[in-house]
């Protein structure tokens, strides 16, 4: 008989107990599965689906690339034969029993627990059904079938989902309101969004990739005799190039229409009728070859329309709250006394336990409260999830087993890999001089259209790197970066591009 199926009055135990089926919660689970080949592993997660790592290369020593592949949750039990997956949300957290209880009333006590539970969509606003949140597959299918009748859209948002959103859509026109002076902000400076910005306006070539991960999820789904998450519910996040294999495409016959409102936030959202009784007057959408004085007002009646702390108004179909995300704690915080980070997730140690005993959380739930290394910092990403699951289950081994456990590498420099309007990014340590005051300098260099390349430099150390397109230069800067070579005497030759300077450091 299942573990699931168990009658819910006898308790469940298990000597290890993972909640969440994302990035995080999943490859601690593997983890742990691989290290107690013995043992039941229990895996419990909210969603049908699982998130699993695939095709993992490591690119560099600290820079690692995958993909991220949804799939049935029989999936993950049949590569792992002791991981039982147990399909419900957690009601309730009794730490001082060991003890967690489901949304269906079964009760888990575990021996330790690593809290997997990922993060929620920060909305604009709750409940109002123009606004719409992206953060797993179902809400990202909802944005699909709502973007095929739309003709206008307002993005508002300067994260990763909110800068590939407006890349990727097509026949729609994006309004595309950031509360920063550029876009990208979280990932990279206004040089670096200088850059981009001439891909954003161009007309896309590049034909749609297509990618089996979401039609294999979809199949899965309906095969799968399992009770689908309810509204209030979230799925674990998208992973890279979650877009893929989504036809992003509007109800208009234009290819790539986006008007940039910086420095902005929403202000007041209005529906048809309260937008007619205000008597204000709605803008048309600015190319960015029209000049702004000439802009005029917008004749078309839209469902919804956005009022921008910049004072203009525009209609649209609906509106994507892509404004981050917050650590999904709340399920876990009733009766235990958990310390909490100033970001709202459960703070960790150096060795992903939480303030509690038997209690380790990794992933985007968590804060880390360890004095970090100089150049490595927190951000709520795949590649940190996968490698914060990955050293809970290495610590939570060592713990079981008696044993000492050193601090992973991946902690010692921030590296992480994506892309954005097709370029590849590599963001290397404080790429944005993040936490150096102004006791810092940069060095750039920048062909149109083929590559941005930023270092951070300090005392002549190169402390952090932003490259944008294909420079091969990623393993070279992870290296100068680690090991803190005086480059002063190098000075500008350092991005001279007809210097092999990976010749100088080999």
């Amino acid at each position: 008989m299942a573990a699931n199926s168990l009658p819910f009055q006898a308790p469940i135990r298990s000597r290890l107990v993972v909640v969440g089926g994302g990035i995080a919660g999943v490859t601690c689970a593997e983890r742990l599965a691989t290290e107690f080949p013995l043992e039941d592993i229990l895996l419990v997660t909210a969603s049908p689906l699982i998130k699993a790592v695939t095709n993992f290369k490591q690119v560099s020593r600290t820079l690692e690339e995958f993909d991220v592949e949804e799939q049935a949750s029989s999936v993950l039990e049949k590569r792992f034969p002791n991981i039982k997956v147990i399909q419900s949300a957690v009601k309730h957290l009794k730490s001082e029993e060991h003890k967690i209880i489901t949304e269906t009333g079964e009760e888990y006590t575990y021996g330790k627990l690593c809290l997997c539970a990922g993060a929620k969509p920060k909305l604009i606003v709750e409940g109002n059904p123009f606004v719409l949140g992206i953060r797993d597959t179902d809400s990202a299918k909802e944005f699909q079938k709502h973007l095929a009748k739309a003709k206008r859209i307002t993005v508002v948002g300067n994260g990763g989902i909110a800068l590939e959103l407006v890349y990727e859509v097509e026949g729609c026109e994006v309004i595309w309101a950031i509360k920063d002076k550029a876009i990208g902000n979280t990932f990279f400076d206004a040089g670096a969004a200088e850059f981009l910005i001439p891909k954003l306006r161009a007309e896309k070539l590049e034909p749609p990739i297509t990618c089996k991960r979401m039609k294999y999820a979809a199949a899965e789904r309906e095969t799968e005799e399992r009770v689908p998450a309810s509204p209030g519910e979230t799925g674990s996040a998208l992973g890279p190039d979650w877009h893929e294999g989504l036809h992003l495409k509007g109800a208009k016959e234009v290819s790539h229409k986006v008007h940039i409102e910086n420095q902005c936030e929403i202000k007041k959202i209005y529906n048809q009728e309260q937008f007619k009784k205000s008597g204000k007057v709605s803008l048309s959408f600015l190319t960015a070859q029209e000049d702004e004085k000439n802009v005029e007002k917008d004749e078309e009646v839209w469902p919804v329309y956005v009022e921008l702390t910049n004072g203009k108004i525009y209609g649209c179909d609906f509106i994507v709250s892509a404004t981050g995300v917050v650590p999904n704690v709340q399920p876990f915080l009733d009766g235990n006394n958990f310390a909490i980070g100033e970001d709202g997730g459960i703070k960790v140690d150096k060795y992903m336990h939480t303030s509690l005993p038997d209690i380790y959380a990794a992933g985007d739930i968590c804060t880390t409260s360890w004095e970090p290394s100089p150049v490595w910092q927190q951000m709520r990403l795949w590649t940190q999830a996968r490698q914060m699951g990955w050293y809970a289950a290495k610590c939570m081994a060592a713990d079981a087993l008696g044993e000492s456990t050193d601090t992973d590498f991946s902690f010692e420099l921030f590296a992480h890999v994506t892309k954005f309007f097709n370029y590849k990014v590599v963001l290397l340590g404080k790429y944005n001089a993040q936490g150096l005051g102004s006791d810092y300098e940069l060095m750039l260099r920048c062909t149109k259209g083929h590559e941005y390349v930023k270092v951070v430099m300090q005392n002549g150390r190169m402390l952090g790197a932003v490259l944008i397109g294909e420079t091969d230069l990623e393993e070279t800067f992870e290296n100068l970066i680690l090991n803190q070579m005086d480059l002063s005497h190098y000075g500008e030759d350092l991005l001279d591009p007809n210097i092999d300077i990976e010749d100088y450091f080999d």
